[in-house]
Order: structure tokens, then C-alpha cells, then sequence
């Protein structure tokens, strides 16, 4: 019952689209790449696919094993593989429906897709439909094509974003190279850096878990309702069946796993998943680092003249772009992390729990792809204010009591007399309290340094204390 003076609205009355997650709807767009791969759609063209590269192989061998592999088997005619595999390559809208149809009387996926395929092989009268399928579980079928689904992702649309990003961050660091800024230890005034190696610590973190997620290669198993090869063995007793999965399954650019269960045991999956946590924590570090250096001034942003920062403070740009990149990595973080946690672990031979788990593989991905394109956009959005870096700078001339103190030490060391507890007096001379280049000045004056040195302090400043930081970020590219 709807409270005093409210009205209620029956909101399932409204003609609405049928998306409960955003990546459906309002960031449809920025995801749409990832729909060729991790949709039911393309779960049951890439299970087809694999049906039909089997059936294939048990007719006409494969590369290095000649066919047919059953007494009986024809060889097929090269046109006929052709077609054979135009069935997953056409496969529409239309055929989805009525696979659809199919299963709903089956109660189960890949059944209805050996049903599918055998009223489609009903057009090849060299073909015997006992060959759909032949000796194979559910799990052979489904983790061929989750990998060849997940790579193909990976290879092809989040690996490519991910790299344009550490692409479009590395040239910031080469651009933004010489632009010194105060550094912040503890978020305390620092010994000066320069905003582009700052940059460039980012983007060679990032590269190192890029080489590690693009040197990964599936694991897939081909061996039966128990991993045992026993309904082959049986069938067919003089066909070497594991070297049979090797080659089918390395024809794929996968690695044969010889030892399973009913199911592939995901290690691989749980591998990569953590791989591109790893990444996309770097990210998130990076994501709250520019909101900071924004809210320093550190950093202008461009907005165009129509958009909108606040609805009441109209002077505002909000660094959107990082905000969102940071909620979607932890949100993309949280799903990889409890996929990577449950899918190591199966109960006995099989239990079920995975089919859930990995139809959000693709969830987790979008909402990283999401991150990163935002964090694209970001980037090209903000420029190095250098009034303000160089203000900054000015106003801490105390960080200069590192190298005046390093240089003390560095004369007492070659035998120049009083110069004795360099870290203390510099600690006394300078803790709690401002400097400026007049102060500094005069303590330098007073250390009787050799000349060398006591002008090479003198001429130093906040903006002109960054060691190689120029060199280090340039040598990233």
C-alpha cells in the first residue's frame, strides 16, 4: 500500500528495453565488440564449430594423423567441407531460434546442438549422423569453444584497447617528460620528479602484465564423459585416441591437457583472469592518481562548450572519465576474482557450478574494456597546467635539503673537514619550517663547501632537481 499522500507506480507496466545491466544499455556501444564472443549466440555457433571441426577429423584426418579414423568413416570430398563448415559460418538469428526451440524440449545446451546438427547433415547422404558427436561429453564441446571464444576476445578487442591505452600513455610520458613536479611521499611535499616519469612508472607496469596476458595459451581437454578416453577405447581400440586429442586440440592453438576430469580444470582461465586483475589494478592506481594531480591543478581538463559538470555549479569539469574507470575496474576486479576462486574447484568428477560461472566471462571483460576506454578518453582530455607545477615547485624549497645534505655527505667522504652529521643539521635546519632561495642560500655559504659544489647547490632549484627523471621517462620509448 502506497504511503500517505504518494502514488505508487507499477513500473512493470512500462514499456521498457529488457536490460538489467548497464552494458546493455546506457554502455552498449563501448561493449558492442565483445558481442561476437561472449553472447549465447556465439556460444552455440563456436559449439558448432567444434562439432563440425570433429566430425571433420574423424572423416579426414587432421594434419599429422591421416583419416578417416573409424572403420567405415568416409573421406570426405573437399566441397563437402566446405559446407560442412558454412553450417557454424552461416549460422543466423534463425538458427538460433530454432536451437532455441530445440532445446527447450531437451533441457540441455549442447544436446540440442548434436539435435541441430544432425537435422542439418540430413542434406549429406555420405554422411552417417552417428558420426555427430562421436565419444565426446558435454565439456569436450564446451571448452574448445569457451577458449576459442575467450581468445578470440582477448586477441582481438581487449588486447588491441589495452594496448592503444599503454601506447597513448607512453607518449604522454615522452611529451611530458621535462615537465618537473613536486612529488608527494605520505601526500607530503617530495624531492621533485617530472610529470612524464611519472607517467612512464605507469605505463611500464602496465606492459609487463600486457606481455604476460598476451603469451597465454589455452588449455583444452578431449577425452570423454570422465577424461579417461573410455567410450573410444572401447569403440575403437586401435586408434591411439590421445594423440588424436593432441592434434585436434593443438589444430586450435591450444595445449592439449592430458589429465581431467569430466571438465578442462580452468587453471589457464584462472591464470588469466588474475592476470588482467593485476592490469587492471595498475589502472585503478593510475585512474585515482589523475584525480588527484586534477584536484592539485596539476592537470587542466577540456570539456566541450555543451557539456555539463555539475547541474548547479556551472564553473565545474568533473574528471568523470577516471571515476568511472576506477568504479569499473573494481567491479570488473570483483568478478574476475570470483571466477578465478570458484572455478578451480569442481566437486568429484563434475558438478555444475561452472556452466553459471563462466556465461559472466564476458560481464567481467566489458566492464574492464569499459575502464579502459575511459581512462582512453580521459587521457586525451587533460593537459599539464605548468603555471601551477611550477608554483608548486616554488613554494617547497625545503625538498632541496636532500641533496644539499647528500652533498655534505659526499665531500666529508673525500676528507673535507667540517662538514660532520650532514643528516641532522639539514633535519634541524629545515623540519617544520618554510625555505626559500634566500635561506637556502645563505645556510650553502655557510657550510664552506669546495667551490665545485657549494655553486652547484646555489644553482639548483625545486624545478631543476629531478635527477634523470627527464632520461627515464624518454627511455620508455
Amino acid at each position: 500500500m502506497a504511503r500517505h499522500g504518494c502514488r505508487s507506480r507499477d513500473n512493470s507496466q512500462v514499456n521498457q528495453p529488457l536490460t538489467l545491466s548497464p552494458l546493455d544499455g546506457r554502455y552498449r556501444e563501448t561493449v558492442a565488440p565483445l558481442l561476437p564472443y561472449f553472447t549465447e549466440f556465439a556460444l552455440n555457433r563456436a559449439r558448432l564449430y567444434v562439432e563440425i571441426e570433429w566430425l571433420i577429423a574423424l572423416t579426414n584426418g587432421m594434419s599429422d594423423i591421416p583419416g578417416p579414423l573409424l572403420p567405415g568413416a568416409p573421406t570426405l570430398d573437399p566441397l563437402i567441407v566446405v559446407r560442412l563448415r558454412s553450417i557454424p559460418d552461416d549460422f543466423d538469428d534463425d538458427d538460433a531460434a530454432e536451437l532455441a526451440d530445440i532445446e527447450a524440449e531437451t533441457k540441455h545446451d549442447v544436446k540440442a546442438v548434436e539435435y541441430f546438427l544432425a537435422k542439418r547433415l540430413t542434406e549429406f547422404a555420405e554422411i552417417n549422423p552417428a558420426l555427430i558427436h562421436f565419444a565426446l561429453t558435454s565439456e569436450d564441446i564446451n571448452n574448445v569453444a569457451y577458449a576459442l571464444n575467450v581468445m578470440g576476445a582477448l586477441r582481438n578487442v581487449w588486447l588491441p584497447a589495452a594496448e592503444k591505452l599503454v601506447s597513448q600513455l607512453s607518449t604522454l610520458a615522452n611529451d611530458f617528460a621535462n615537465i618537473p613536479m613536486l612529488a608527494r611521499t605520505h601526500g607530503q611535499a617530495a624531492s621533485p620528479t617530472t610529470l612524464g616519469k611519472e607517467l612512464a612508472v605507469f605505463a611500464y607496469r602496465l606492459n609487463r602484465q600486457l606481455a604476460r596476458i598476451s603469451s597465454v595459451r589455452p588449455l583444452a581437454k578431449f577425452s570423454g564423459a570422465t577424461g579417461t578416453f573410455g567410450a573410444h577405447q572401447v569403440a575403437v581400440p586401435a586408434v591411439n585416441w590421445p594423440a588424436v586429442a593432441e592434434q585436434y586440440v593443438s589444430e586450435f592453438d591450444m595445449e592439449f591437457n592430458p589429465l581431467t576430469t569430466q571438465i578442462e580444470s580452468h587453471d589457464w582461465l584462472v591464470e588469466l583472469f588474475t592476470s588482467v586483475v593485476h592490469f587492471g589494478r595498475i589502472l585503478h592506481n593510475l585512474a585515482t592518481d589523475m584525480w588527484t594531480y586534477i584536484s592539485l591543478g596539476y592537470f587542466r581538463q577540456r570539456a566541450s562548450s555543451s557539456s555539463v559538470g555539475s547541474s548547479t555549479m556551472p564553473h565545474k569539469i568533473n574528471p568523470i572519465r577516471f571515476e568511472n574507470a576506477e568504479a569499473n575496474l573494481e567491479i570488473s576486479a570483483a568478478l574476475f576474482e570470483n571466477m578465478a576462486a570458484t572455478l578451480v574447484s569442481s566437486r568429484l568428477q563434475r558438478d555444475l557450478s561452472d556452466s553459471s560461472t563462466l556465461r559472466n566471462i564476458g560481464v567481467a571483460f566489458g566492464h574492464s574494456l569499459l575502464a579502459i576506454e575511459n581512462l582512453k578518453k580521459g587521457l586525451a582530455s587533460v593537459t599539464p597546467d605548468t603555471e601551477a607545477l611550477a608554483k608548486d615547485l616554488d613554494a617547497n624549497w625545503e625538498v632541496l635539503a636532500e641533496p644539499i645534505q647528500t652533498v655534505m655527505r659526499a665531500a666529508a667522504i673525500a676528507g673535507h673537514p667540517g662538514l660532520e652529521n650532514p643528516y641532522e643539521r639539514l633535519k634541524e635546519f629545515s623540519k617544520c619550517r618554510r625555505l626559500d632561495k634566500e635561506i637556502i642560500a645563505e645556510f650553502v655559504r655557510g657550510l664552506n663547501l669546495p667551490h665545485a659544489e657549494e655553486e652547484r647547490l646555489l644553482n639548483l632549484t625545486p624545478a631543476t632537481y629531478t635527477g634523470l627523471a627527464e632520461q627515464l621517462a624518454e627511455q620508455l620509448q
